[in-house]
């Protein structure tokens, strides 16, 4: 265990400033750090990839996992052994030579832990659901400074709580995760001139009323920053680009995208058959930290005019540079997982993306400009969607139903009665 000032983060919108940072290097370290913190009546706050910090980190202690990042695949169990600070790209290049995959994010730089304690929506959700809905066990130190091994036989509560309930409940060092049998995937992007945006919208939200479970599907629009390493066709343009996963054939892939490509001349066109190891392509999140503000609203359901409303606020004219992306759930999704947890909203058949890059923006404007966007759809509204709540610290309401919720806090009283992790919900967590 090493202690030091400060530390980067993949959020830079965010002052990082704790009484004490310690730099993890196993399950001891945390453990030694959440006595030391409880015996000096500190606040104790958790970082992985720091994708999906929820606010400024001001005093206290920041742990931070990234040097725990250990990957032990059972190939005959189906099952992956991940440390809190692995990233989902080390998990996906270990599990490829056996033909298998975990429920990853479309990011392969995102902490794996985290984004699975927030629920994990991944490119394979319709088929398969949620990241959390396949973890088998989970290795935490609680705020009694204890190391526990939590499953489903010996801490039924945690076990439930952990995943779907964020982090209030102790710090996870490893994860045990059940893993499918994807080796290779049809999919890609198809991107259009942002003049198109509505009738692209339109056609999109017609299309995911015939697809099949085993694809999973995102539309996105945004102004391409007019820099060097953007290829020429999206240099400086609005863009609404729809990106696809799919798990039958290649030719079964052609014909399910053949309506979207009909829709009109694109841009660019991506979509192929491919190997899961470069399933990140699908997206191609950018890789390089930067500052930015992010909501996610669940939709129980989305009409075409709304949708565009929304992308009207966003679009080219609105205050500052914002990603919006709405991806369609539902499939496995809504079923029941195998283990009951607190993964909120599965009735939800869409979720709506905004992301507003705030580097010389004030928050406050985007948040104005989130809550104009959430007034247009809020006769589908349900709530909202804790991995993807970016600077989330300030707005805690609708993360979980009134059920679920009141579940969370009791479990929070009786393991953290004296508050050690008493942040907002999803502190230290990740997107995907």
């Amino acid at each position: 265990m090493t202690a030091t000032p400060t530390a980067g983060s993949f959020q830079t919108g965010f002052a990082i400033r704790p009484d004490l940072l310690v730099e993890a290097g196993g399950a001891a370290d945390v453990r030694d750090a959440v006595r030391d913190a409880a015996a000096h009546g500190r606040s104790v706050a958790v970082r992985a990839t720091g994708h999906g910090l929820p606010g400024p980190v001001e005093g206290g202690v920041l742990i931070d996992t990234r040097r725990m990042d250990t990957v032990e695949i059972d190939p005959e169990r189906r099952t992956a052994r991940i440390g809190a600070g692995t990233t989902w790209g080390r998990v996906v290049g270990a599990a490829a030579p056996h033909g298998l995959a975990p429920l990853n994010g479309s990011a392969p730089g995102v902490g794996a832990v985290s984004y699975t304690l927030g629920g994990g929506l991944g490119i394979l959700g319709r088929e398969f659901g949620y990241a959390a809905d396949l973890v088998r066990a989970l290795d935490v130190v609680t705020a009694d400074g204890v190391l526990r091994r939590v499953t489903p036989d010996t801490e039924p509560d945690l076990f439930w709580g952990l995943r779907g309930g964020g982090h209030r409940l102790g710090v996870v060092t490893e994860l045990e995760i059940g893993l499918v049998a994807v080796e290779r995937l049809y999919g890609g992007s198809l991107a259009f001139d942002g003049d198109s945006a509505p009738e692209v919208l339109r056609r999109y939200l017609e299309w995911t009323r015939t697809v099949p479970d085993t694809c999973t599907s995102s539309l996105a629009a945004l102004r391409h920053p007019d820099v060097p390493q953007m290829p020429d066709a999206l240099r400086g343009r609005y863009v609404v680009s729809v990106r696809v996963a799919y798990t039958g054939s290649a030719t079964d892939g052609e014909a399910l995208v053949a309506p979207l490509r009909a829709i009109g001349p694109a841009l660019s066109d991506s979509l192929r058959e491919m190997p899961y190891t470069e399933s990140h392509t699908i997206h191609s999140d950018p890789p390089f930290p930067h500052a930015y503000y992010g909501e996610g609203l669940m939709l129980r359901e989305l009409d075409a005019g709304s949708a565009a409303r929304v992308l009207e606020l966003t679009g080219p004219g609105a205050p500052m540079m914002t990603v919006v992306q709405l991806n369609h759930l539902g499939g496995a999704l809504t079923s029941p997982p195998p283990v009951d947890n607190a993964v909120p909203h599965r009735e939800a058949g869409f979720l709506l993306r905004l992301l507003a890059m705030t580097a010389g923006t004030d928050v406050a404007a985007a948040r104005d400009l989130f809550s104009k966007a959430a007034a247009e759809t809020a006769p589908h509204g349900l709530g909202r969607a804790l991995n993807f709540s970016f600077g989330g610290g300030d707005r805690t309401g609708g993360l979980h139903g009134p059920g679920t919720r009141e579940r969370l806090a009791g479990l929070v009283s009786r393991h953290d009665p004296a508050s050690l992790f008493g942040g907002a919900y999803g502190a230290g967590g990740d997107a995907g």
